[in-house]
């Protein structure tokens, strides 16, 4: 028996009996279609190491090796370029990474008695 109080209900597509939304809805509903903000990348910043009369050049080379991953060959340039020209980059970080091993740097120095000096820069 049909009541007629009760409009019929009709459905703009066809409902099936998957269990996932997306299957049932047609293609190019609102509904269904998945938006993903557009991330940027986050901020590098450099980590710049400083000349110092005191501290030796074996134990910058050091310093690079351990922190920075560097081999003898490309720690000794880089160690180099510190001395000639008075600092250089030793490595491209995201902000927290860069402020860390900076710290390290300090404070690995700072216990064998050296001087020297590490500063975090934006790229």
């Amino acid at each position: 028996m049909r009541n007629s109080l009760i409009p019929h209900l009709v459905l703009p597509y066809e409902v099936s009996a998957s269990s996932d939304p997306a299957e049932q809805a047609p293609e190019g509903d609102l509904a269904t279609q998945e938006t993903r903000p557009q991330l940027a990348p986050p901020p590098m910043y450099k980590v710049v190491i400083m000349n110092d009369d005191y501290t030796p050049m074996d134990f910058v080379v050091e310093v690079l090796e351990s922190f920075f991953n560097m081999d003898r060959e490309k720690a000794t340039r880089v160690m180099l370029v510190i001395h000639t020209e008075g600092q250089a980059t030793v490595g491209l970080y995201t902000r927290d990474v860069a402020e860390t091993k900076a710290a390290q740097v300090v404070d690995y120095a700072q216990q064998n008695q050296h001087p020297l000096l590490c500063r975090v820069e934006q790229a």
